[in-house]
């Protein structure tokens, strides 16, 4: 055999590295944040934490015993610029601090965010202070949400949730669904702003169209997860990324 000569070169990323610990049963997050961050200079690594077939306050609390595995087994030869926990009613129940110290406990990184935190900083960029909030889960997970919201100063004089537990099911709730939804809550003139809560949710191809109709601000767990990652890593999302959120 003959050694050959070679050299080195960077990481993948040159403008960014972003780590998106996706739920095992998740089957939209990821293929969502390919479509937005679909550029070769920012490096999209993925890793899986174990949930539940159901998602409810039990199964949640035991997927925080999990978190810090699943950061662990991102490439420990990066530094990453920002590593996000990709749950929104996860978040919301084990709490936003426990899951940062529970990433970073796993994995190096400059900055840790989760669907909560960042549907926070990106409703507030747009000036959102009075939310519809559509939620696909059953009431014990949906009003922690709602209630999340109005702890951090919003009112959310409407919600809408489809009632679901299983995460299979939510998955494949049709984005037309979804669409009415958000109208029929979006067109009550007490909201000023719609969130679409989850990241199971397939909402990519209807927030423009949404917005576009109502008049209004559409956030997304996945779009505002997308979002806040690039804020925070000073990097940019590619022209697909939907809504005014990507057009501030």
């Amino acid at each position: 055999m003959t050694t050959y000569p070679y050299d080195l070169t960077g990481p993948i990323g040159s403008s960014a590295i972003l780590g998106l610990i996706a739920l095992s049963t998740d089957e939209t997050v990821e293929q969502d944040f390919w479509h937005m961050f679909p550029q070769r200079d920012v490096a999209v690594y993925i890793s899986r934490v174990a949930a539940g077939a159901e998602l409810n306050p039990d199964t949640i609390a035991t997927m925080a015993g999990h978190i810090t595995g699943a950061a662990s087994l991102f490439p420990t030869s990066l530094d990453f610029d920002t590593i996000s926990y990709a749950c929104t009613s996860g978040t919301t129940l084990i709490g936003e601090d426990r899951v940062a110290d529970l990433v970073r406990e796993g994995a190096k990184t400059r900055n840790v965010t989760n669907p909560l935190t960042a549907s926070v900083a990106a409703l507030r960029a747009l000036g959102a202070t009075r939310l519809g909030v559509v939620s696909p889960y059953i009431a014990t997970v949906a009003d922690a949400i709602r209630d999340a919201f109005v702890a951090r100063g919003f009112e959310v004089p409407k919600t809408l949730s489809f009632g679901e537990e299983l995460e299979a099911r939510v998955a494949r709730i049709d984005p037309k669904s979804i669409q009415a939804a958000a109208l029929e809550i979006g067109r009550d003139p007490e909201v000023d702003a719609v969130f679409l809560s989850c990241t199971n949710l397939r909402t990519m191809d209807i927030i423009d169209a949404l917005e576009d109709e109502l008049g209004k601000p559409v956030v997304s767990s996945n779009q505002a997860l997308a979002w806040h990652m690039a804020q925070l890593a000073g990097c940019t999302a590619g022209p697909n990324a939907p809504g005014k959120l990507f057009r501030l």
